[in-house]
């Protein structure tokens, strides 16, 4: 799946089942829905499950835990926009 083709699944009811927890909380997040992102996402072990937790924190405003979750996932936090990271977290995540 590219980009694009992630972004236009945002009309949908609910994300592809084939997607990873990770892609699936940015779906959620993508989709207006940052409580269930972040519940789907709280648990976090891998890196990249931890990353996404980082960024919904910063999203929230909570940039102390941001911090320590982009910590856990190998990461700093970024100078860019929210949008940015969002798309920049996608790409790097989708197949």
């Amino acid at each position: 799946m590219q980009f694009e083709e992630f972004q236009q699944t945002l009309q949908k009811e609910k994300p592809d089942p084939s997607l990873s927890d990770p892609l699936k909380a940015l779906w959620y997040d993508g989709n207006g829905q940052w409580e269930r992102a972040h519940d789907l996402i709280q648990d976090a072990m891998s890196g990249d499950e931890a990353w996404v937790h980082a960024y919904l924190h910063r999203k929230e405003g909570d940039i102390g835990n941001a911090d320590y979750w982009y910590r856990r996932a190998g990461k700093s936090r970024p100078d860019s926009n929210l949008e940015e990271e969002w798309e920049f977290i996608v790409q790097s995540l989708l197949p």
